[in-house]
């Protein structure tokens, strides 16, 4: 299977197979999963954060639109651009865009600074990036620039600003390591003809612990993201709170906002989880599903939420906290559904079906019929259902290896192909599964790989620089 990229470990031909054969690959790209929903649910209500509204057609439209602008500006199939921005439109088209384009996104969490962004744009050799001009009062433009001076890979640079405020640019920039400046509202352009791409492809990356790099394909995502847009079920009179942020695995996949949008349903992006951010948008936008970390679930208890219109809140995280889930579902009126889910792609979660016992104090079953899942002691040997072991998991959502690491691979996975996950886990007498925590040794820097040291930040580049 051809992953585009080298350095990204594909998955064997008989599983490929295999995973074709049962339906869980169908052969789309996310981006044009997109040109389909606009079709199907075009003058629909897509994305809405604030007083801004964009429909199926236009959130299409304007995929299409700065696509083309990424092309027009050098950029070409198979570079990857780093994407760091808070949960605004602006994210999802970006991330449609480079898609489109042939790009390979990488989602950089916006509380990342120094030292992960610049060894995410090391590891990545990414030529791109987009990213606020400052946000919470850190400038991630001068952080470009000193990436940029650093490695010469980095020549773009694509700066979001808040709409109605002014870029401090006013157009296309150069700096002295002729790295180039540009708002991203500035990426509007006819649209191109359609690249020709396969969905076994790598669509984009994603970052964890710290800064190891995740090749999720179109194929493997959209099987996630819809599996579990079916299991809820989500539906188009469904209205999905984005609380999290956008750039994590869950919020995107869970079934989340690329979940949401393939059933027709209106994504509501929240600026952050707190209850003061999230509370308003439950009334005035109907709510009727969202996802929330166990704290933020109790920040929202502890503000009095009462939303009349939610019909199922997920919890998410290790372990599962039962009356943390119970309060939620009593105070907010819904069902509580708990999930655990990794960037590599293993996602459980409990079912809409399943009985109090289970949907309170377990994470369910993993969520395709296709997802094998072993519980190993130290040794790698299979424990008594129970009994605690370590959890490792293959299935068609996912991942065989990490971008460019392969002592990293050595590691995490078995030779037939298991991700080690790190996490402790057990089964309960009827076949759910319960993750406990990490092991204690799980996601530490390697001895010999020291973090790099923080360097400060460069001044911006001349806003009068050469055009």
């Amino acid at each position: 299977m051809t992953s585009l990229l080298d350095g990204c470990t594909p998955w064997p031909e008989e599983f490929v197979d295999h995973y074709w054969a049962s339906g869980h690959w169908r052969g789309s790209t996310l981006d044009n999963l997109l040109r389909g929903w606009a079709l199907q649910y075009g003058p629909r209500t897509a994305l809405v954060h604030g007083d801004a509204r964009l429909t199926y057609a236009q959130l299409n439209r304007r995929a299409d639109r700065m696509a083309a602008g990424f092309r027009g500006r050098g950029l070409r199939p198979g570079m990857r651009v780093v994407v760091q921005l808070p949960n605004v439109p602006e994210f999802v088209v970006t991330a449609f865009a480079l898609m489109r384009a042939g790009l390979v996104p990488v989602f950089c969490p916006l509380s990342h600074r120094e030292p992960e962004v610049p060894e995410l744009v090391r590891a990545a050799q990414a030529v791109g990036y987009v990213g606020p001009s400052t946000d919470q009062d850190f400038d991630h433009t001068a952080m470009a620039a000193d990436i940029a001076a650093r490695w010469p890979f980095l020549r773009r640079v694509f700066t979001y600003e808040a709409p109605g405020t002014e870029s401090p640019f006013g157009g296309l920039t150069t700096d002295p390591s002729n790295c180039q400046y540009a708002p991203l509202g500035s990426l509007d352009a006819p649209p191109c003809p359609a690249l020709p791409q396969r969905a076994g492809q790598v669509a984009f990356l994603l970052v964890t612990d710290g800064t190891a790099l995740v090749p999720r394909t179109h194929d493997d995502f959209a099987h996630q993201a819809t599996a579990a847009a079916a299991l809820l079920p989500l539906t188009e009179e469904d209205v999905y709170l984005a609380a999290l942020p956008a750039d994590r695995d869950l919020a995107l996949g869970g079934p989340g906002i690329i979940g949401a949008l393939s059933a027709g349903a209106t994504v509501v992006l929240a600026d952050s989880p707190d209850p003061a951010d999230c509370l308003p948008l439950l009334a005035r936008e109907r709510v009727t599903v969202t996802a929330l970390t166990a704290d933020a679930a109790a920040r929202w208890l502890d503000a009095g939420a009462a939303p009349a219109t939610l019909r199922l809140a997920q919890l998410i995280g290790s372990p599962p906290d039962p009356a943390t889930a119970e309060r939620l579902g009593a105070a907010l009126g819904c069902r509580v559904q708990q999930v655990f889910g990794t960037p590599e792609g293993l996602l459980t979660l409990t079912r809409p079906c399943a009985p109090d016992a289970a949907a309170l104090a377990t994470h369910g079953r993993p969520l395709s019929p296709d997802d094998q899942i072993r519980l190993v002691d130290a040794a790698g040997d299979p424990v008594p259902d129970g009994t605690t072991g370590e959890l490792l998991a293959r299935g068609p959502h996912t991942v065989r290896g990490y971008y460019r690491a392969p002592d990293r691979d050595a590691r995490a996975f078995t030779p037939d192909g298991y991700l080690r996950t790190g996490h402790l886990a057990h089964r309960t007498p009827d076949g759910d599964l319960v993750v406990t925590g990490r092991r204690d040794d799980a996601g530490r820097t390697p001895p010999g790989h020291p973090r790099p040291p923080i360097r400060p930040a460069r001044p911006r580049p001349d806003p009068k620089g050469t055009a």
